[in-house]
């Protein structure tokens, strides 16, 4: 059976505004039916890497929390630290790029919580039977949270091919270990040049998998990989940031992983997580840059439904059906060309979806359903 997805464009007919557009698509999917009054939920969504301008806006997140406010729900906004280094990758850089973004409570009306925690390492481990993973580390306080609202800006991704509803809940709800789980199956390394042998990473490490390297002519440390669980604490804490993952999964196998940590975490929320995607300034790379590039195409819309397959699949169709703005990667692709796969060559970013309809994350089909002014 075909999913509803919800649909404005962003045409104004008479005097209302795009906010109101989008409490137009919060009404459609009844979230007073969905949460009950003083739950918890969580508003999932990326804050912006410094630098990046094409995050979602503040305002529009503002009228999502006085949304719920107003059904006597308790909203707050969250995401995880980042595997790389950069202005997102500890909970006190976070929250200030955060702030310095606009999602300060001042403006949003809610607090924000970085849900894995200090250092990225605050999770609860599920347990799933999938095709590729058993054990998932979800963000702990994506795990306790009663609800979720997850807001995305639709684009292209280098690893995926598009970053949905799907990547924002598969790799923006897993703890670092859960992270880098997704993009490598060795443990990090150590760059021998930039190591200056400070004991950093061994005094942080768990388990002790920093250690002196024997025979060298300048002291640095290796990664005993034997001992390494994965965790991803050691890229976090080097001052020197000398400490790299490893990015060898290929993009199949990293696309059902995504879609199996989306299942890990939305499985518990049945009925009680719901999807925006916000089609707008659809870049062609992840957010997580520190820039943004020209747009593929016009601005088309935002989206809504309680299926993040079918609100996915719906907005890749919807990117597909324009023309690739002229001066942008997309240049030349016409209406019906697949832009993501202009962007990426070697990206079939189909099996992201494949995979998450094969585990029953959703459906692929789905009704689109405009709603008037």
């Amino acid at each position: 059976m075909a999913s509803p997805v919800y649909f404005v464009d962003l045409h104004l007919k008479k005097k209302t505004s795009l906010l109101d557009k989008v409490e137009a698509l919060l009404a459609a999917l009844k979230l007073g039916d969905r949460f009950r009054r003083g739950a918890l939920v969580g508003i999932k969504l990326h804050f912006g890497e410094a630098g990046n301008l094409a995050y979602l806006r503040p305002q529009w997140v503002r009228r999502v929390v006085d949304h719920l406010r107003g059904l006597g729900v308790k909203p707050f906004l969250t995401d995880t630290n980042t595997l790389y280094r950069g202005s997102r990758s500890d909970a006190v850089v976070h929250l200030e790029t955060a702030v310095r973004n606009g999602f300060d409570f001042a403006v949003v009306g809610a607090p924000l919580i970085i849900a894995d925690g200090l250092r990225g390492n605050s999770y609860e481990r599920v347990e799933l039977e999938l095709p590729v993973l058993r054990e998932f580390y979800v963000a702990k306080e994506v795990a306790r949270a009663d609800g979720l609202v997850v807001l995305t800006h639709f684009k292209g991704h280098e690893l995926s091919g598009f970053g949905g509803a799907i990547k924002n809940v598969g790799m923006g709800c897993a703890a670092r270990k859960g992270k880098l789980e997704q993009h490598s199956t060795v443990a990090p390394k150590i760059d021998k040049k930039r190591c200056v042998a400070c004991g950093t990473c061994a005094e942080f490490c768990p388990v002790g998998a920093p250690e002196p390297a024997q025979g060298t002519k300048k002291p640095r440390y290796r990664i005993n990989e034997k001992r390494c669980i994965g965790c991803g604490e050691c890229i976090a804490v080097c001052p020197q940031e000398a400490i790299k993952v490893q990015w060898n999964e290929k993009a199949e196998l990293f696309m059902r992983k995504m879609a199996e940590y989306a299942a890990a975490v939305l499985r518990p929320k049945r009925g009680r997580a719901v999807f925006l995607n916000f089609i707008l300034r659809v870049s062609p790379a992840c957010d997580c840059y520190p820039f943004n590039d020209y747009p593929l195409v016009r601005d088309v819309g935002i989206l809504a439904s309680e299926d993040p397959v079918a609100i996915d699949q719906a907005s890749v169709d919807l990117v597909n059906r324009e023309s690739g703005l002229p001066g942008s990667r997309a240049e030349g692709a016409g209406p019906g060309e697949d832009k993501f796969r202009k962007l990426y060559p070697g990206i079939p970013w189909e099996v992201t979806l494949e995979h998450a309809e094969e585990i029953g994350l959703g459906t692929r089909r789905y009704e689109l359903i405009r709603l008037e002014e």
